[in-house]
Order: structure tokens, then sequence, then C-alpha cells
């Protein structure tokens, strides 16, 4: 890379006919790609070749874009998706480290919980010898206002260490916006569960009550003392029998005989019926689902949900849908669930950037969701609490409306979980509020 080229993309030479000419297969050697990856780059128009033959279409680069290229390959060792890549190489060298360190602390924070159950994995392993107990096995894909406090000794049978007394403070508040006519959001928080549910559809309200009832019954379940699998097993469970009591909320709504949802690809904003929200914190009332600016399709109902278990010191977080939860820790904010949508796949395989894809007309076909046909299979993890994290679950009311440095800001400087959702609401009303929007708070700190 050229010291001088300060203001120059990081990737300068893409397309030029600079340099000798190589043949794909010559370009592809040199630059440790292979010609089927050369060509994808060439249709998303990162890597577009120095010259086209117009008879055969035979591609030739220029030797100047060997540069790009290995930029390219380092970045796609990484992890890092096409989109993303694409800008970095549009980047000058300095906001271009900026934006590959970026990128690497998203992956290290949305692989902490993986590593953290690594980690306790390898202890009870080593503990146990060679042999597995088969109860270990995981299936991993991996207006209403209420504040409270909860406190555990979070101590895990057969533990490695002893581990601090913490607890969590938190609020939820679910608000129908300034569009809507009525509410189908669910916002739930409790001593042990904290959850957001955005239902769709005619039975969207009560599909999202559901939901949450369902996990409101794991309150009372000891995940204190069980291993990190076992826990995640219950909740996989639980997010697999809210589907079943989703679809018989929305079979009911429908009538008799009536199918639940009509397949794959449902639709958040879809539709309006009765329902209410359950549970403290609940958003109630019937009405339309999440989802600005979708169309309806009032045969597909069903509801998102994202919820997490505190266990006295760690969060077991469970997602399906395109709700979110972010984690402020440090300064800095961090998605920490994806959303399961048919945009955001899009994507992540490079073909749409994350500008076009908030303008997309498809931005809330969702591709798991729960009662609607779709895949509700579950996204599973689990998070190790420390004082000072503040954690934020919320409905895409908020998160399509709300910049994430609106969002930033307000829980940086939110004095508690109260205030904090109040804010948060706040700022989708002075966006204009066309959806739902709902949020719960939670802030982990030291047991007096």
């Amino acid at each position: 890379m050229d010291k001088d080229a300060g203001t120059e993309p990081v990737g300068a030479g893409r397309g030029g006919t600079g340099g000798e000419l190589l043949s794909i297969g010559a370009f592809a050697r040199a630059s440790r790609l292979s010609p089927k990856a050369l060509r994808l780059y060439d249709e998303l128009g990162l890597l577009p070749p120095a010259q086209v033959d117009p008879v055969s279409g035979y591609r030739r680069y220029s030797s100047a874009q060997l540069e790009r290229a290995r930029l390219v390959a380092w970045l796609r060792r990484l992890g890092m998706p096409l989109a993303r890549i694409r800008d970095v190489c549009g980047l000058a060298a300095g906001p271009a480290a900026d934006a590959v360190a970026a990128y690497w602390a998203q992956t290290e924070a949305d692989t902490a919980a993986r590593r953290e159950l690594a980690a306790f994995l390898v202890d009870q392993l080593s503990r146990k010898g060679t042999t597995v107990d088969a109860s270990m096995d995981m299936s991993m894909d991996a207006s209403v206002d209420t504040t409270a406090a909860g406190a555990t000794e979070g101590t895990p049978a057969g533990g490695p260490r002893a581990r601090r007394r913490l607890e969590i403070r938190y609020a939820a508040r679910s608000d129908t916006g300034l569009v809507r006519e009525s509410n189908q959001d669910t916002a739930y928080a409790g001593d042990r569960l904290l959850a957001v549910a955005d239902g769709f559809g005619g039975a969207g309200a009560s599909a999202g009550a559901a939901a949450v009832a369902v996990l409101r019954g794991l309150e009372s379940f000891d995940g204190g003392a069980l291993r990190p699998g076992d826990l995640l097993n219950a909740l996989a469970d639980a997010v697999r029998q809210a589907d079943r009591s989703v679809r018989d909320v929305v079979a009911a709504a429908a009538g008799p005989g009536a199918e639940s949802g009509s397949g794959p690809g449902a639709e958040s904003g879809a539709g309006a019926g009765p329902g209410a929200g359950g549970g403290p914190g609940a958003g109630s009332g019937p009405g339309a689902g999440s989802g600005p600016g979708a169309q309806p399709v009032p045969d597909v109902a069903g509801t998102t949900l994202t919820a997490m278990l505190w266990t006295g010191s760690h969060l077991a977080l469970v997602h399906v849908g395109d709700s979110r939860a972010y984690l402020l820790r440090d300064g800095g904010l961090f998605q920490i669930t994806h959303d399961h949508t048919h945009v955001r796949s899009l994507v992540e395989e490079g073909r749409l950037t994350p500008e076009e894809a908030e303008s997309h007309p498809q931005r809330a076909l969702l591709v798991r969701a729960l009662g609607s046909g779709a895949d509700c299979e579950p996204e599973v993890g689990l998070h190790e609490a420390r004082p000072g994290d503040r954690y934020l679950l919320c409905s895409d009311g908020l998160s399509a409306v709300v910049p994430a440095d609106s969002v930033r800001g307000v829980l940086t400087t939110a004095p508690d979980p109260g205030q904090a959702v109040r804010d948060l609401v706040a700022l989708v009303h002075d966006a204009g509020a066309p959806d739902n929007v709902s949020c719960v708070v939670a802030d982990v700190s030291a047991a007096a």
C-alpha cells in the first residue's frame, strides 16, 4: 500500500487497464482467489475485470488490481461479509483500518457467549474425564412501564469457581406509536425473564402474548443450578412449545378449519385483529404488528420473540425473528442477535448493501418466526454478566426507526432502566413513531 495514498481508496486499481493483463486463471493464482470467487465479485461490482472480451466474454485482469484482490481475500478470511468488504475497499487507509477494527470488535462480542460456554464445558469435561453425559447435548444455531430489581447467588453446581453476587434492575415499556391504531407488541420484565415479542397478522397481539406466557414458565426454573447445555436446551424447548401455543392461538382466532399462517416468509406488519399482551410491562390491545411500511398479508399471523433468562451470573438468550438484543459494555454498543430476515441474508451474501436494505420493499420479510409456518429454530446463547453491563431488548419499532448512535447515546446517559426506556420511546416519537415500539432495559450490578 502506498504510504502517500492517504486520500485514495485502499483498493485502488479496480477495473483499470494499467499493468500487465492476466487471464482469470493466472490472476486467481496470484491473488489466491478462485475463478468462481472472481466471477461473483465481478457480478457484485466488488472486483470488475480490467477487460472483457466482447465476443467470448473472457475476463482479463490488470496486475495493478492484485492489491485490491489480496485485500478482499484477507478480509474474506476474517469472515467479513462481501457488502462490508466493498465499503472497506472504498475507504482511505486510515478509515479502512478503523472499519476493520470495528468489525473485529463486533465479531468478538458475537463470539463472547460461545467462548464462555466453551470454557465452562472444558472445565466440566475435565472433571468428568472423557465420558460425555447425554444430557449435555445442545441444539444451537447457538404504554405500560415497569421497574424492579432481582438478585440471586450465581454458583452453578459443580462450577469451577465461586461467582460474585450480582443483581439486575430492569424496566419495560410498550407504546402504540403515532400511526398504528393499536399495539401488537408485548414487552415483559421480571426477576428472571426479560422478553419482547412483536406480533403480526390478525392475531398478532395474542400471538406475542402467548409466546411470552410460555417463557414465563421458566421463571421458576433453577437455571443457576444447571449446566449451560441443560439451560440452553430448556430455552430451545420452551420456544418450540411457544410456537405450538402461538399456532393454537392463531388457529382459534381464524375460526374452525382455518390454517394458521401460510408458509415461510411471514411479513411483519400484517393485518389487524384482537389480542392482549400479557404480564407486567406487556403491550396490549388489537392492531397491526411491526415493520414500518410493510404491506398487509392478512392470512399470515405469528410473532417474533427475543428473551433473556437471568441465572444470577449469566443471561441466557433465545431469539427468533427481527426483534433485537443489544449489550452496552465499556461504552460500546453491540447487537448480540441476528435479524432473521430475507434482506439480512442478502446483505450477508453481499448482494445488498446495508443502505439498500433499509429501503428494500421486502425488508420486513421474516425467514424465522413463531406460528407463521416459517422456520422457528431459535438462536440461543449464554452471556456472562459483568457489573456495569446494560442490556436492551427491542422490537423493530425502535431499531428500524432510530439510528444506533442515538440508541447508544440514550443507553450511555440514562441513569436507570426506567429513564432509558422512556427516553428510547421518546426518540421513536420524535422520528414519527410509524410502528408499535417495545423495549426492555436491564442493568447488571454487584449486589449490595
